[in-house]
């Protein structure tokens, strides 16, 4: 009997999510509802923040925060070179320009030293990759943005629920930014959602995300009058109320998901820990991770392969591994644009090479991952 294919990450739905969607799909409300606002408390205050703003997508998310900084042509934002392309995407959606700093090669989290020497005085924010889960050292970032009146983003869509000297994230940066895709800790199928302690903001970003229209239909409703004004260019960025409805059903399994994902990082941590030629990305002692990716390095220069031929071997026998990410700036768009050239951030570009996603997601068996780490060894055979 063959193998199922084993995915890198897969989304959790049962029969509560089921029922959830259905009794929104029976209420007065499809799109913009209560469930809105409701998921919008409940997420926000399972992250401690006072503020949630709820948009169709992380990528929106993190466009609703440059337009809540003001971010616009002149204007640079400092972000990670290994990230996904939204985390400087939207920089540019606002006119602004992204600045790349290097990564720390042991944890691929932005490196402070490296984004200090790429502070001018054009810098207005820096946006904080808590990638794979695990925090950026949000202390050395906001030291050097504090005395500059540099903003800090958090692009958070890997780590809901992790947690930084004990706070958790969603409460560190002045925005945080989420992401609610079927790969990720919780879903809406697609969503995210915005984090923030400043009402000012929230409100701009709530505006923002309903075409820049001061009022919606409910509230309309509500005082019976029929008038709206546009009074910015915004985007139809809404999260409908039947995704929030089984986003709040999602949302009660979130802490129990966590575990089970540190769990399986740790079982993988284990059974790695005699390969030497893998190199599971290192854990900083003062932080918790939230595991959306276990990322391992291979140490190229032990094995007769490179990272192209044990990703196809893993894929040949059935196992999801994917790359998590190229630099951004070696798109196509970024080099012709701005004109970013290899050699930018080298140790991004270094560790690129070597880093492989392997699977992991709650419901994954441990016969599931013996394979998946059986296989990996078998590189140290292949040529």
């Amino acid at each position: 009997m063959a193998r199922a294919f084993i995915p890198y990450g897969k989304q959790i739905i049962d029969n509560e999510d089921i029922a959830s969607v259905n009794e929104a799909l029976r209420s007065a409300w499809l799109t913009t509802g209560p469930r809105v606002a409701e998921f919008e408390r409940a997420f926000a205050a399972f992250c401690g923040a006072s503020e949630g703003v709820a948009v169709n997508s992380g990528t929106a998310a993190l466009h609703a925060a440059m337009r809540a900084l003001k971010i616009g042509a002149g204007d640079e934002v400092i972000v990670p070179a290994i990230t996904f392309a939204a985390s400087s995407n939207a920089v540019v959606y606002e006119g602004g320009t992204p600045i790349f700093a290097d990564v720390e090669t042991d944890t691929l989290l932005i490196d402070p030293a490296a984004v200090e020497a790429k502070i001018t005085p054009r810098t207005k924010a820096i946006v904080a990759v808590d990638y794979g889960g695990q925090p950026a050292d949000y202390d050395a970032l906001r030291a050097l943005a504090a005395r500059r009146g540099i903003k800090i983003v958090s692009d958070a869509c890997h780590a809901p629920g992790a947690t930084y000297k004990g706070r958790k994230v969603g409460t560190i940066a002045d925005l945080s930014a989420f992401s609610f895709h079927p790969v990720k800790h919780l879903t809406t199928c697609e969503g995210g959602m915005v984090l923030t302690d400043d009402a000012g903001m929230a409100s701009h970003m709530r505006r923002f995300r309903n075409h820049g229209i001061d009022s919606d239909h409910r509230s309309r409703e509500k005082t019976g009058t029929y008038t709206y004004d546009m009074v910015e260019l915004g985007y139809n960025y809404r999260l409908p109320d039947i995704q929030c409805a089984l986003g709040l059903s999602q949302l009660k399994h979130l802490p129990e998901w966590l575990v089970k994902r540190q769990a399986i990082a740790a079982r993988y941590d284990e059974m790695f820990s005699g390969t030497r030629f893998v190199r599971p990305l290192a854990r900083r002692p003062d932080r918790t991770n939230a595991y959306h990716l276990y990322v391992i390095r291979l140490d190229l220069s032990l094995l007769k392969v490179d990272r192209r031929r044990a990703f196809d071997h893993l894929k040949a026998s059935g196992i999801g591994a994917n790359v998590h990410y190229a630099p951004v700036y070696h798109h196509s768009f970024y080099r012709e644009r701005f004109g970013y050239q290899p050699g930018l951030c080298p140790r991004a570009e270094a560790v690129y090479r070597e880093i492989l996603t392997l699977p992991l997601f709650p419901t994954i068996t441990d016969a599931d991952m013996d394979h998946v780490v059986s296989t990996v060894s078998e590189l140290r055979n292949l040529s």
